[in-house]
């Protein structure tokens, strides 16, 4: 196995047998007081249980299904938010950017800038934004195999950037559903970089609805304990205080209120595995089939 790079961020390590990380808030701003409120309660609850925390908002969802779906307040205003946020609360923000010209005002702001799914294979955005991020957050297309990961690693970590980590969101299966193969966790992790799952996006249904996607929050929990259990680094969840009534994803996001008991159970399932002789070996690895 390659060495885990390990990435720095306030007052937190990420990687190897850290504590994993959660990465959680609203798909989308919807309006500046609510997204505080969220970001308040995250940080209250992660830090009376002690998970170190990433708040993640998008400003602009670029990718909606409709054109007529509600995709945030744009690059302007949704990023003064998110520096107010960070500001107040003192926490570290995520967000993703679609846009080359929206790189380098959020690479200021943001302490890690994603990279949306349907982009993980663009060349020169992923070297852009490696270039200027102070991490870089890739999401693994719902389109690739774990292995083909390793190419996009490269393009990002050419550009002198080695704060990135890798996010598994599922895997097409049909039309508008999507599956997990947890194979894919330890054979990402093999390449020596950070790997968060998102445990909210897997259960998505894209496009499901006709005009919006669908999806079943209720598999979250389950999704979660698995992946935690492979001994993944983050843990990526969409959280909104009423789902049925969120603007963007609201099937496949958790309600503030069910979080807790996830948390305390997902950090008793890390602490054993991670204090766990590791049995892996790079032989067991090597006998996953990878097409050349």
């Amino acid at each position: 196995m390659s060495k885990m790079k390990q990435i720095v961020l306030d007052n937190f390590v990420m990687g190897g047998t850290t504590p994993f990380v959660l990465i959680a808030g609203p798909c989308v701003i919807e309006d500046e007081e609510k997204t505080g409120e969220i970001a308040l309660f995250l940080k209250n609850l992660t830090g009376r249980l002690g998970i170190p925390f990433i708040f993640k908002a998008s400003y602009d969802k670029a990718n909606r299904t409709s054109k007529d779906s509600y995709r945030g307040p744009g690059f302007t205003k949704g990023i003064a938010i998110l520096r107010d946020i960070k500001k107040e609360l003192g926490i570290p923000i995520l967000s993703d950017v679609h846009r080359f010209e929206e790189i380098e005002g959020a690479a200021k702001v943001l302490d890690v800038v994603q990279v949306p799914a349907f982009l993980c294979r663009q060349t020169d955005f992923i070297i852009e934004i490696a270039r200027k991020a102070r991490c870089i957050n890739i999401k693994k297309g719902q389109f690739l195999a774990p292995w083909d990961v390793a190419n996009i690693l490269a393009k990002a970590s050419s550009a002198e950037n080695e704060n990135i980590m890798i996010t598994e969101r599922g895997t097409s299966f049909g039309y508008n559903n999507l599956v997990v193969d947890f194979r894919a966790l330890p054979v990402m992790k093999e390449m020596g970089y950070p790997v968060v799952f998102d445990a909210t996006h897997s259960v998505q249904f894209p496009g499901g609805a006709g005009r919006a996607s669908g999806g079943q929050r209720e598999m979250v929990p389950y999704l979660s304990r698995a992946a935690v259990a492979v001994g993944i680094d983050g843990i990526f969840l969409e959280i909104h205080p009423n789902p049925e009534r969120a603007l963007c994803d609201g099937p496949n996001t958790l309600s503030l209120d069910s979080l807790s008991d996830l948390l305390c159970t997902l950090k008793e399932i890390d602490e054993v595995v991670k204090r766990a002789p590791n049995v892996r070996t790079q032989s067991k690895l090597s006998s996953i089939p990878i097409p050349r």
